[in-house]
């Protein structure tokens, strides 16, 4: 511990220094009336008097809300108080890995992931029975422990990124990322954004990107606000198409057309469990019935710098089968002239896809004896017609 580090704040002793982030300091420290080690986190207060006032009050109150949740997935606060310039928060010491470390790599076993993120919606669903709004979902705030449970962290922190917090400076705290649009054009929101935000999440561990992507951060906020998702089983290809469905609808544009609540965005996620497990064991079917010596990676995608992947829009999922509508000549005619709407899109599993591209997609999935048959079949025809008009 540096010459510098506070002793004590409060009744809680300080033993050292756990880390550093961009609003203050968290120490591992001792409860000496429990006997107990707990984690202290501290921010700085900044600003005029009364901005710290304000600052502090915002705190204290979102803090002390969050601790009254009382959720096993939510991390128990102990106290808060304020030494100085600085508040802080004291809450219990977890054993376990935050999810953004465990995701750096590369996507989750999909089972894992959908695990989790059922665990935080439960935990979400509960904070927001009680009016608390979490704001700033992301990996760094989700900590799974080893014993495989899950806590979420800093509830009385987002409040503090919160833009009519006095002593905000107009800087947009904290990557847009995993925000939902309204957050990030800077209008009112409600438990939806949380909704929204977890959603992001659960598309990063199960794809190994997020969704949104920029060169900066003006591009990364515009793709969050008007951007089309690519459906996560085109990143993946071991996902069940469930889970396109789920993430289409929490990661709606507007709040009106996600999940009414996270509780239900819970509910849909455990349903859809037997399926992704599924969906596993037929990754797994598939490796050993090729002969493959090796267990196969149900994560299924890496880690890709810089966002999500440039994906071409031709490369859709297009399931062929025979068709009254496309098996013959005619039908390739009608293929070609597939009728499109005002913007030119159809919707696929909740997304947004361009009509032009499922045609130009699908037309390079026929493989090669289909379109020797109808190749065979067209100059048939050809000359077939030539000899008649002779």
């Amino acid at each position: 511990m540096g010459e510098n580090s506070p002793q004590q704040f409060g009744r809680f002793r300080v033993l050292g220094e756990l880390g550093r982030g961009a609003m203050g300091v968290v120490y591992r420290a001792e409860d000496p009336a429990l006997g107990r080690a707990v984690a202290i986190k501290t921010i700085t207060l900044t600003g005029t008097e009364e901005d710290r006032a304000h600052f502090e009050a915002r705190f204290l109150q979102e803090a002390r809300a969050a601790g009254g949740i009382g959720h096993p997935a939510i991390i128990t606060i102990y106290d808060v108080g304020r030494e100085g310039d600085v508040a802080f928060m004291a809450m219990e010491l977890l054993d376990g890995r935050e999810l953004r470390d465990l995701i750096r790599g590369g996507s989750l076993p999909p089972s894992e992931a959908v695990e989790i993120a059922a665990r935080v919606a439960e935990a979400l669903a509960a904070a927001h029975e009680r009016g608390v709004v979490h704001r700033d979902v992301k990996p760094g705030n989700i900590m799974v422990l080893s014993d495989g449970r899950v806590k979420i962290m800093d509830f009385g922190i987002a409040r503090l990124r919160d833009p009519d917090v006095k002593t905000a400076t107009g800087m947009l705290l904290g990557s847009p990322r995993y925000m939902s649009p309204e957050q990030v054009s800077g209008e009112p929101f409600d438990h939806r954004a949380d909704i929204f935000s977890l959603g992001v999440v659960l598309y990063e561990m199960l794809t190994g990107v997020t969704p949104f992507s920029g060169e900066d951060i003006t591009q990364l906020m515009y793709q969050v606000v008007n951007g089309v998702v690519v459906p996560p089983s085109h990143v993946n290809r071991t996902l069940p198409p469930v889970l396109d469905y789920i993430l289409a609808r929490a990661l709606k544009k507007k709040p009106g057309e996600r999940y009414g609540s996270a509780a239900e965005f819970a509910a849909d996620l455990r349903e859809a469990i037997p399926e992704v497990l599924q969906a596993e064991a037929a990754v797994r079917s598939r490796a050993e019935a090729s002969g493959g010596d090796t267990v196969p990676d149900l994560a299924g995608a890496q880690k890709v710098e810089g966002g999500a992947p440039s994906l071409d829009r031709g490369d859709e999922v297009v399931e062929l089968r025979p068709s009254p509508r496309f098996d013959c000549v005619e039908g390739l005619a009608r293929l070609a002239v597939l009728p499109v709407d005002a913007d030119g899109t159809r919707s696929r599993a909740g997304f947004t896809v361009p009509r032009e591209v499922k045609a130009r997609g699908a037309l390079r999935r026929l493989d090669l004896p289909f379109a020797l048959v109808v190749a065979s079949y067209v100059a048939a025809t050809v000359v077939a017609a030539i000899i008649v008009l002779r």
